[in-house]
């Protein structure tokens, strides 16, 4: 994430830590959160909200690292908010309906100050467990979709009135309509996934990561497996592919700068952070003015 001083808020899913990037590239520590922390987002309370995703397996081999699978220590996932300036930590959510959360991936705010977030599920070595589409409105928790394949990335579109949903392994990118906070209405693809309404696939191996979007509404996809940014269309179509062919893994995308058109990529192999130049602005976050510097 993004921040007004022009330092990078970031996950480290492996190590289970919450960091911040400055301009010269090094690293200032803001609060261990355990488990697998992932996507970030500032609240209207100006705190810091985390996905734990509760932790992965992971495999090393020729200088790259990837997760294939649940950690040992599993526990289960949890919406967490830090204090940046105390670097407190505290648990927002962590079940529904009696039943630990299983992934929690990437989480939006919307201008009302609830969120929707993710939960991509968990594998094991013999049983998975689903993912679906939650919205926390700040007091309850509801499940707002279900039946998608590995929800990944969750984005809202610039008036509020379209939320977004990528699914990993399917590279398959969703949509609904948001008739009120935590209300969502699809119907317009037959059997669309989670109910929502189907806007692109992608023909190629791919896998689908976090989203972004752009100030006019195109929406921006970390890409996996041919790393880089795959830009679609509200319409459905493929408007260019970024290259990002450093990494494999390309799992996020943030904009900042006065103008937004810094971006700022997550490369996960390599567990690297890359900045460049953006063909077009992208879309300020909700409360993303207030964050603190």
């Amino acid at each position: 994430m993004a921040m007004r001083d022009g330092s990078v808020l970031v996950a480290d899913i492996r190590n289970g830590n919450v960091m911040r990037i400055l301009h010269d590239g090094s690293r200032q520590d803001i609060a261990h959160v355990g488990g697998g922390p992932n996507g970030l987002a500032i609240g209207p309370d100006q705190k810091l909200y985390v996905c734990n995703n509760g932790g992965f397996a992971w495999h090393e081999e020729g200088g790259i690292s990837f997760p294939t699978g649940t950690a040992e220590n599993y526990a289960g996932g949890s919406i967490q908010r830090i204090d940046l300036d105390q670097g407190q930590v505290e648990t927002v959510v962590d079940s529904f309906e009696g039943r630990t959360l299983s992934g929690p991936n990437d989480l939006v705010f919307d201008t009302e100050g609830g969120f929707y977030f993710t939960d991509t599920g968990k594998s094991f070595a013999h049983a998975a467990d689903h993912g679906a589409l939650y919205y926390f409105d700040g007091t309850s928790l509801s499940r707002v979709a279900e039946g998608l394949d590995q929800p990944n990335g969750v984005a809202l579109s610039p008036d509020g009135t379209r939320l977004y949903a990528s699914e990993t392994r399917t590279a398959r990118l969703w949509w609904w309509h948001v008739d009120a906070p935590g209300r969502l209405r699809g119907g317009e693809t037959f059997l669309g996934a989670g109910g929502g309404n189907f806007l692109y696939g992608d023909p190629r191996y791919r896998f689908f990561d976090s989203i972004a979007v752009e100030s006019a509404g195109a929406v921006c996809v970390g890409t996996l497996l041919e790393g880089g940014v795959s830009v679609i269309a509200p319409t459905g179509y493929l408007i260019e592919r970024v290259d990002v062919s450093v990494d494999l893994a390309i799992t996020n995308i943030a904009f900042g700068g006065p103008d937004l058109r810094d971006a700022y990529l997550t490369a996960s192999t390599t567990g690297c952070l890359y900045k460049m130049r953006w063909a077009r602005p992208g879309l300020a976050l909700n409360f993303e003015n207030l964050a603190v510097s």
